[in-house]
């Protein structure tokens, strides 16, 4: 059983729950920057593909092992050669109008699985980079 928000290490269960909660902190300090990890076996191979997939090259190049692309804001998506852990990765991006993004990840060449609902909290759409990450798309829903 998963612990309640907020409760770590409680055994009640999770409430299910849309809304993101309150302030961005862990311990009383704030949470500044996002980087979210995607291992490959092959930089130079990913790098094509997620140029296609964010319709632009890496935003920044740290090192001869990982390069970056900035999602929004202060949260990073970073690709990184490291064979041993490629292709056991998920990451969820949210999007305004899934629909359009699907029809445009499709005209670049990226793959995309179907557009299915996520309960009543929105829409996601997959596509699987060549090692087998996982790139979740989705919308959420406004209630509107």
């Amino acid at each position: 059983m998963l612990p309640s928000a907020g409760s770590v290490g409680s055994t009640a269960p999770m409430k299910e729950s849309t809304v993101p909660v309150g302030k961005r902190q862990a311990g009383g300090v704030t949470m500044e920057v996002l980087f979210a990890s995607v291992p490959v076996a092959d930089l130079h191979t990913a790098m094509g593909w997620y140029g296609k997939l964010f319709g632009r090259p890496a935003d920044i190049v740290p090192n001869k092992d990982e390069v970056m692309w900035c999602v929004v804001g202060n949260s990073w998506l970073y690709v990184i050669e490291d064979p041993e852990r490629a292709g056991r990765t998920v990451v969820t991006i949210s999007v305004s109008d899934l629909v359009q993004f699907v029809n445009d990840l499709a005209s670049r060449g990226i793959s995309v699985g179907p557009i299915e609902a996520v309960g009543d909290a929105g829409r996601k759409a997959n596509v699987v980079d060549p090692d087998g990450n996982v790139i979740s798309w989705v919308e959420v829903a406004t209630g509107n």
